[in-house]
């Protein structure tokens, strides 16, 4: 089912981008959901978050404000699926040199920082329970049961919304999502 369900997804998400590529409209959705990224960082001062790959959410404007606001942000490193991901700084103008699964991500040459108030998490689809679909490879599975205080916000297009995730025992929700129209967050229970 959830392999099924990546599938829909990629091929939707890339659509959307291509639709928006050709109506030169992606720069302003990114920076959409940068916005309210910026609107619902708190007081976060060290946030970890994600080179875009394909047609994944362009977390850059995102990254690029948050630097601009002070804040450290930091990508992660990959080396295999048994080891866990380790997140290093970044700043504007840092070499990203190819990693595992074809990432772009920073040189190991900082300590790991471990010590993040946010993530910003790509993602294949989320419900509105906050229910997130990952790739499949478990790093941000493992990365959140590690460090579950972290907050979690999850940067996807809004074509990414699903009816309801598939989730397993081990998932962890998100605290929010940032899409291009809106911002998603839990509802009252």
């Amino acid at each position: 089912m959830k392999a099924g369900l990546r599938q829909r997804l990629r091929a939707r998400r890339r659509d959307f981008v291509a639709r928006m590529n050709a109506a030169g409209t992606i720069s302003e959705a990114a920076e959409a959901m940068a916005a309210r990224v910026i609107a619902q960082r708190g007081e976060a001062r060290t946030i970890a978050t994600y080179w875009p790959a394909g047609s994944e959410a362009d977390s850059r404007p995102a990254m690029l404000a948050l630097h601009a606001r002070g804040c450290v942000v930091a990508l992660p490193h990959v080396t295999s699926p048994d080891q866990p991901m380790t997140f290093h700084r970044w700043q504007p103008g840092d070499t990203l040199h190819s990693g595992a699964h074809g990432l772009l991500q920073p040189a190991t040459d900082t300590a790991p920082i471990e010590d993040f108030d946010l993530i910003l998490t790509p993602l294949l689809g989320f419900d509105r329970r906050l229910m997130r679909l990952g790739q499949g490879a478990g790093y941000y599975d493992r990365l959140f049961a590690r460090l579950p205080h972290i907050r979690r916000i999850g940067l996807a297009w809004s074509v990414q919304e699903v009816e309801e995730a598939p989730a397993d025992p081990w998932d962890v929700p998100l605290h929010g999502v940032a899409t291009e129209l809106e911002w998603i967050e839990a509802e009252p229970r």
